[in-house]
């Protein structure tokens, strides 16, 4: 994950997340963190997918 957080912000912060963006997203920021998937953490909290 790549962007203005990190794994390690991700897991310090991981109740701000779940409150604010729920469980779903917070899988997803974790799943991309231990893949280590180039990505930003706006792109896993609003999915191509959900946006229409």
């Amino acid at each position: 994950m790549r962007g203005v957080i990190t794994l390690r912000d991700v897991l310090a912060h991981g109740g701000l997340v779940l409150r604010e963006f729920g469980a779903a997203c917070l899988l997803r920021c974790l799943l991309a963190g231990l893949r280590r998937r180039k990505t930003t953490f706006l792109e896993l909290a609003f999915p191509a997918d959900r946006r229409r």
